[in-house]
């Protein structure tokens, strides 16, 4: 049984992380997030034992002042009895005037300037914000830019600091379920039927979404029948793959009850059931560190992906597969910032199995200035991460064109095991048989499997698959049953990609031989 993660309080632990930044004289810290409202709570918990007061600032407001960590904000302007923001000036709605405002102050303060970076293009607000900033180092107070994108110009850039607001932890996600539940219990009659054990996996399907999202589809799913019962936890992992899908380069897969059939790999198998452990109490107790991945090298149709799917299905974990196509964006930076973005996002959902398909073609021009260096970087992004990650994600990358996999990543140390996936042996290439005739409703008793495993030398499980389906194809439109003849005159009619590109598999198998293990 895999580690099911106790939930660590990742409110506390970044409100500490932004309260040290703050105490160390940095005058900028930047958050590319849109959840302003988990930016407002990390806020107020930051400063509660700082005695500093806490300053909004945005476009169509001005600047606002709160107090406390209460969800609301005050100011001595205000009508009696009144909880609607009130703004300090009326003349800070405009950027240049809020800036020459802030610097009027005397006392320490943290300034929240909402989707404030828009506005640094003007060459006299980015040299009034210069000016207020050197302010602010000596009175020890700060600037906190936030949005969805943040660049800043050169000139101000150096006196920044990022800052990650990591994605709701199941702390903050409970806790949002627990009030959205308790509303709808309140206000709409929702018939809840869930135990404590439940709601821990109704937490756990909804980690990797926003607080938004996460209450958004609670409350839909609620909604939709009038109760909230254990069956909605799928509905809400079909939503949550349509949002990650929809925001990332990360396409969610979600378990199943379908039953995976992975014929041979008799070798990965062991391997993987070994591996397992790893993720147990008794291996931390050891300090052993879980696994990291693996890499399955060979040729196409071989099962690699496959593979990747089983793992996930075995281990009961979550499926992340990234998509190499949408990694590279047009615009500069924000390749690195969506492979970020990705591996931020694996990490919430941890613990979990990340595929990253057809590795070579994200990483190929590793050794290549083509793109300006953008794959090299990225390259050198995730040979860090990979190594460094404190979460449980386990990456299964697969190759099929090793001469433009980059060597590093062969690396003893890089991955826990690196195999090679070759055509299927005559065993393999039997149960192959067995598994595709078998899934189409197909009776075994009519075909001489002896003389198809023959016919099949030489062919990938994917090339078996499609000549198992083709042959039903032709059998339907004769109006007569699948037998062994129909079958093998498909076969025969199919040139397998060891015929094709018999080169390509030989010098593939001469390196493989001698530097990977192989998966039977």
């Amino acid at each position: 049984m895999l580690n099911p993660f106790a939930s660590a309080n990742t409110l506390a632990t970044s409100a500490q992380h932004l309260q040290t930044l703050l105490l160390s004289f940095h005058p900028v810290i930047l958050i590319e997030t849109v959840e302003e409202e988990r930016v407002l709570t990390l806020l107020q918990t930051a400063i509660q034992d700082m005695k500093i007061s806490l300053y909004e600032w945005s476009i169509t407001q001005g600047l606002l002042r709160s107090h406390g960590n209460e969800n609301r904000w005050v100011d001595e302007c205000a009508p009696p009895g009144s909880t609607k923001p009130a703004t300090l000036d009326e003349k800070t709605t405009d950027p240049l005037e809020a800036l020459k405002y802030i610097q009027a102050q005397t006392q320490k303060g943290v300034f929240w300037l909402k989707d404030f970076t828009t506005h640094l293009t003007d060459p006299v607000v980015a040299r009034q914000f210069r000016e207020v900033v050197q302010v602010l180092v000596q009175r020890r107070a700060a600037f906190i830019l936030t949005g969805e994108s943040i660049k800043l110009p050169p000139e101000i850039a150096h006196d920044a600091v990022y800052f990650e607001l990591k994605l709701p932890g199941r702390d903050e996600l409970h806790q949002a379920v627990s009030d959205v539940v308790r509303s709808l219990m309140v206000k709409n009659r929702v018939q809840v039927q869930i135990q404590e054990q439940d709601l821990q996996a109704l937490v756990q399907a909804l980690s990797g979404m926003t607080l938004k999202q996460a209450r958004q589809v609670i409350a839909y799913a609620a909604l939709e029948d009038g109760k909230l019962t254990v069956s909605d936890i799928e509905r809400i992992l079909h939503r949550k793959a349509q949002v990650i899908r929809e925001e990332g380069v990360l396409e969610y897969l979600p378990l199943n009850n379908q039953p995976l059939y992975l014929g041979g790999f008799t070798g990965l198998k062991r391997w993987l059931a070994r591996a397992k452990v790893g993720f147990t109490p008794q291996a931390r107790e050891l300090n052993l560190r879980p696994p990291r991945g693996i890499l399955i090298v060979g040729i196409q149709g071989c099962g690699k992906s496959l593979a990747a799917k089983a793992i996930a299905q075995e281990w009961k974990l979550p499926l992340l597969k990234l998509d190499a196509g949408r990694l590279y964006d047009k615009y500069v930076g924000e390749s690195e910032k969506n492979f970020r973005q990705a591996a931020i996002l694996a990490e919430s959902m941890s613990p979990t199995v990340l595929w990253i398909d057809e590795i070579e073609k994200s990483f190929s021009n590793s050794d290549s200035d083509s793109d300006g260096g953008l794959s090299r970087r990225l390259f050198g992004f995730f040979l860090t991460w990979l190594q460094e990650k404190s979460q449980d994600v386990f990456v299964v990358a697969t190759a099929n064109d090793i001469s433009k996999t980059p060597p590093e990543l062969f690396r003893k140390g890089r991955f826990d095991e690196i195999f090679f996936a070759d055509l299927p042996d005559a065993q393999e290439r039997g149960m192959i048989l067995k598994i595709h005739l078998g899934q189409r409703k197909q009776p075994l008793e009519r075909f001489d499997l002896a003389t198809l495993v023959k016919e099949t030398e030489g062919y990938s499980g994917a090339e078996i698959e499609q000549a198992v389906i083709v042959a039903l194809y032709n059998a339907l439109y004769l109006g007569k049953s699948l037998d062994t003849a129909l079958l093998i005159e498909e076969i025969r009619a199919t040139i397998p990609l060891s015929v094709s590109r018999r080169e390509d598999l030989e010098q593939l198998r001469a390196i493989a031989q001698e530097r990977f293990v192989s998966v039977r």
